[in-house]
């Protein structure tokens, strides 16, 4: 365990939220103040934190006074020293005789040093400054003086940046500065020394952190519910996640509302992004309303399925699920197919093609209520069509091109998930038949399909497909089976000219009992393709070849809880 000197000179805000997160298991092992009015005492005393006062007397040399710290920190262990507000430059007298010793500076050094580094941001008109945390150095000469220049010059061990708002003063920069740079920053600096991941080379002025690095392998991972290959080795090795991720996106909207209109919300972008997006696409339908929360969550979700397809495809998305989905000669047909299968559903949802939208799908859209279009660009004929709409969001997002995206991520309270992309794509190569009979080539078409699909549907979810066109989608649910049999309902109440019979059926993940594929049978199905992996999946073979049904394994799952 990292024991810790803190050094503080007034609140030592840093050094109590240090000690109460344990960043890395590290602890106080003591507080020293040269002021017993310090109100850090009190504060540490509370947690049981063991304290000391050495005052700085009037005759007493800057060399004299750091020997009484010196000898006021000897009945304690530590390993670490960190300064926190510790109004004093330090000399050698103390730095030759302590472990390394930590400072916070409320900037990014080398800008803004000296004492009012907020001030000075202020003055000098930057949108960022922040905070680093550096190795202190000795700033002082061979009589003890200061000399200016070697103030705050340690090699420096991380930063934090921070945004500078218009409006702001030196007080409200001063806390931002504190509570969302320093305050994670220095538990970073301090959680490293503690793993034993921060390297100080005291005379080559250099610190090495092997933690902070841009890509790593982590070997540490769990794979044991991750579906494997026929091999046995894990599908896709994992890795290449950074140690720290900078977000900086700028506000380009207020939206009316969030999810639910007692909730606020806007919209921020990502200058950076290069591919098609519909936060940057061009709205084309002057006076209509401006896009929801909701509408924008659809949009994308909507856009995300169809660049899974090269050839002609059209999705129609309700809450962030698809209601269809079809590939075909012409947008228009896989329009028609991607709407057949549950028009009721698309009812006020999005559609998105991976196309130029033609007259001919435009009419088709109109005829029923839609939110938002979205679409690689579109005919003059079409738009005066979709303009008839007086509400109608048409959306133009560019050429769809690359996806370049790496990582998504959610936010959840106290810190964010970062995973990269499922950019998975399987063929018909890639398929594995475990059952006594063979799908036909059309089923393996479809199998394809339906698990380019099912990647965009919410867990625990299940496709059915006919040819390259959804029939019956189960979304959402918390039972395989009972996702089986919602898709079977969906197929037999609300498709319209297909059902389920002669259907392959996808699966996002194993099933863990035959129970699935009996219902599947029930419904029709004819192929199943899904992971595998499964400890029962004998049983699940079992039960596909007693109702000879075809059955492919992917290796991979295709989970989507979000």
């Amino acid at each position: 365990m990292t024991r810790i000197a803190g050094m503080a000179g007034n609140r030592g805000r840093n050094l109590l939220n240090i000690a109460d997160r344990a960043p890395g298991g590290a602890e106080l092992a003591v507080v020293l103040t040269n002021s017993g009015d310090a109100p850090v005492l009190e504060a540490a005393a509370e947690r049981g934190i063991p304290t000391e006062v050495v005052p700085l007397g009037e005759d007493m040399s800057r060399r004299e006074h750091e020997e009484a710290v010196n000898a006021a920190l000897d009945d304690y262990a530590y390993d670490l020293v960190c300064l926190d507000g510790y109004m004093r430059i330090l000399s050698d007298a103390f730095l030759d005789v302590q472990p390394t010793t930590l400072n916070v500076h409320p900037s990014l050094l080398p800008s803004f040093p000296g004492m009012d580094a907020w001030g000075d941001a202020l003055a000098a008109g930057v949108s960022v400054t922040g905070c680093t945390v550096h190795v202190v150095t000795d700033a002082t000469d061979e009589e003890g003086e200061v000399v200016e220049s070697e103030v705050d010059v340690g090699p420096i061990v991380t930063q934090e940046p921070i945004p500078v708002y218009e409006g702001d003063d030196a007080e409200a920069l001063k806390e931002r500065v504190l509570y969302e740079g320093e305050f994670r920053a220095y538990p970073r600096a301090v959680k490293w020394f503690a793993e034993g991941a921060v390297g100080v080379d005291r005379e080559a002025g250099e610190v090495t952190v092997d933690a902070d690095v841009a890509s790593t392998e982590d070997d540490d991972h769990d794979d044991s519910e991750a579906p494997r290959a026929s091999d046995g080795r894990a599908a896709k090795p994992r890795g290449g996640l950074p140690a720290r991720r900078l977000v900086s996106s700028d506000r380009i909207d207020t939206l009316r509302y969030g999810e639910n209109p007692h909730q606020d919300a806007a919209v921020y972008a990502d200058y950076t992004c290069d591919e098609a997006s519909v936060v940057h696409a061009d709205q084309l339908n002057e006076g209509a309303k401006a896009l929801s929360y909701n509408n924008y969550n659809d949009a994308d979700g909507a856009l995300n399925l169809i660049t899974e397809f090269d050839e002609p495809a059209a999705a129609v998305i309700k809450h962030t699920n698809p209601a269809g989905c079809a590939t075909a000669d012409s947008i228009a047909e896989a329009y028609e197919k991607a709407l057949s299968t549950d028009p009721m559903s698309a009812f006020g949802g999005i559609v998105a093609v991976n196309r130029e939208c033609d007259a001919a799908t435009a009419e088709l859209i109109v005829d029923s209520f839609k939110e938002v279009v979205v679409a690689p660009g579109y005919t003059d004929d079409a738009l005066d069509v979709l303009r008839e709409k007086k509400n109608l969001r048409v959306l133009d997002v560019g050429e769809l091109g690359e996806r370049t995206d790496r990582f998504t991520e959610k936010p959840i309270v106290g810190g964010r998930l970062v995973q990269e992309r499922d950019l998975q794509s399987i063929d018909v190569d890639d398929l594995e038949v475990v059952t006594e009979r063979e799908p036909t080539g059309e089923e393996l078409e479809s199998m394809v399909f339906a698990w380019r699909t099912l990647k965009h549907v919410k867990s625990n979810g299940i496709l059915f497909a006919t040819g390259t066109e959804t029939v019956g989608i189960g979304m959402g649910q918390v039972s395989r089976v009972d996702a089986v049999r919602l898709a079977a309902m969906k197929a037999d109440e609300h498709a319209e000219g297909k059902d389920a019979d002669g259907a392959v059926m996808a699966s996002d993940a194993f099933f863990p009992f035959p129970d699935g594929i009996e219902e599947a049978a029930k419904a029709g199905i004819e192929a199943v393709v899904q992971p595998g992996g499964s400890v029962n999946d004998d049983d699940v073979i079992a039960a596909a070849n007693e109702h000879g049904i075809a059955m492919a394994f992917t290796g991979q799952r295709s989970f989507r809880h979000d």
